[in-house]
């Protein structure tokens, strides 16, 4: 009873609190929970089953572009890490130091990783040595430990799980091909799997990766109004190869430095799939990344045949390649009806005597609450077919919601207003100044979130300071 009363029992509403129900939604549906180690999370067997399944399919994306998974060490020395200055100048505040080693000081400290550019590029300069060893395409799944004052489940925390990209290329031209290639690849990812829509632009100046020469952004807006930064690909030009001494001869028999990019996601998308598609019953989660994409759940299941029918059921669509369970736990239908809403499982079955009788069966989709009655021999065929119309209605829901809360400013009034009264993103012009930039943070606690590939001329002149206008920009407050 007392397990019973943990899942039925009220989770803080979505628009009385929104941090709270966040909280309470990644602890009661069981994705994490909370160690001993400050700042660091413990991911449960339902959290880790959205990543593995996130990881699976965005590795498949990367392989069919040619990248290559390896695995660094996750120390740095502090003498490789200091060679490029502004890179070490970004993460500084950020990083961790092991200094003794068992029982002895080490001779040179050595940094936790943050990111990984520094061990690469190493890697690089060893390995490249001609036009023929180019392109290396690499990436590599681990964790990274960035010392976050201020942590939140998923979205922020010391220790993460990520993917970093990094590669080296003969030209520019081909580093920034492959820098929109993965931003694209990014794009396309999010909408097609996790069934959120995304901005896609530059990030900034203010806002780029320490030591890029350009990155760019994937922005996705959560449901209280508050941007993800959800992915991001940067081009690092040839500035980390000077500082590395990463050279290849051409084909002219010249050295010449490569060009490199980096790109990466995190276990950060999973707080995003919370905050976008989650509501007051629980987790919603887009069929593409449900470790269970349908739960059967018998109606007085000690009646002669009922877990007979349900266990066929669940065979048809095992078959089908449907991630499917079958709930035979003692528990009463109501709260097992409660537990699949919580946990988001898109789709549940609820079979009976009467159903079995009638040669029914009926589907409850966990997006819309919709009850549908299909024959037990159609099953195999309707499931598959919900759960894709599930996915195109949880994508087209969360555009809406995201095009309802974007909102344009043409002076800094106006601005100041929608940033303080309706939480979204709100497009205006830029002159490029970092000085309107920092204004605008210091006024609204609002950012520059990217410069859209889509721009768009709202008017002439800056929002901030009113000179000319250099780019539209999406600003907005973040996570």
């Amino acid at each position: 009873m007392a397990e019973e009363k943990k899942m039925v029992e009220a989770i803080t509403s979505i628009q009385e609190d929104f941090a709270q129900w966040y909280t309470d939604i990644v602890t009661k549906a069981e994705l994490i929970d909370y160690s001993s180690v400050k700042g660091c999370l413990v991911i449960k067997p339902a959290g880790y089953a959205i990543w593995e399944l996130i990881q699976k399919q965005l590795d498949e994306k990367f392989k069919e572009t040619g990248v290559e998974n390896v695995y660094m060490p996750m120390f740095i020395p502090e003498s490789l890490l200091e060679k490029e200055k502004d890179h070490v100048e970004g993460f500084a505040p950020e990083v961790a130091w092991v200094t003794q080693g068992g029982l002895e000081p080490l001779q040179e400290k050595l940094c936790v990783r943050p990111t990984s550019e520094t061990l690469f590029c190493d890697l690089y300069a060893n390995i490249v040595h001609s036009y023929r060893d180019l392109p290396k395409v690499y990436n590599q799944w681990c964790s990274v430990v960035r010392w976050e004052k201020t942590t939140r489940p998923f979205l922020r925390s010391r220790e993460f799980l990520w993917q970093e990209g990094h590669t080296a290329h003969a030209t520019a031209e081909d580093a920034e091909a492959r820098t929109k290639q993965m931003l694209n690849l990014y794009a396309e990812f999010c909408e097609e799997v996790l069934a959120i829509p995304v901005i896609k632009g530059r990030k900034t100046d203010k806002e780029k990766f320490a030591g890029a020469e350009a990155t760019y952004t994937i922005e996705a807006l959560m449901h209280d109004g508050k941007a993800l930064q959800s992915g991001t690909s940067h081009n690092f030009g040839n500035g980390f190869a000077k500082a590395f001494n990463i050279q290849y001869t051409d084909k002219d028999n010249k050295l010449q430095y490569v060009y490199q990019t980096s790109w990466g996601m995190s276990t950060r998308l999973i707080g995003g799939v919370i905050m976008v598609h989650g509501d007051d019953s629980g987790l919603k989660l887009p069929p593409r990344v449900a470790p269970v994409q349908t739960v059967i759940i018998p109606i007085m299941q000690n009646k002669p045949g009922v877990i007979d029918a349900a266990k066929q059921i669940c065979e048809q669509l095992k078959n089908k390649g449907i991630r499917v369970k079958l709930d035979e736990s003692d528990k009463r239908p109501g709260f097992k009806f409660s537990e699949q809403e919580m946990r988001g499982f898109p789709t549940r079955i609820e079979i009976g005597p009467k159903d079995i009788e009638a040669g029914t069966c009926i589907i409850c989709r966990r997006d819309t609450g919709e009850k549908i009655t299909v024959s037990i021999s159609e099953i195999a065929v309707k499931i598959p077919e919900i759960l894709d119309a599930i996915q195109k209605n949880m994508l087209e829901t969360a555009r809406k919601h995201r095009d309802v809360h974007t909102y344009s400013a043409t002076d800094y009034d106006e601005f100041k207003d929608i940033i303080d009264n309706k939480p979204g993103f709100v497009k205006a012009m830029w002159c490029g100044d970092v000085e309107c930039e920092n204004k605008i943070k210091e006024d609204t606690t609002a950012t520059s979130r990217c410069m859209p590939f889509e721009q768009e001329k709202l008017s002439d002149k800056c929002v901030c300071c009113g000179k000319t206008a250099k780019a539209m920009v999406y600003w907005g407050k973040a996570y």
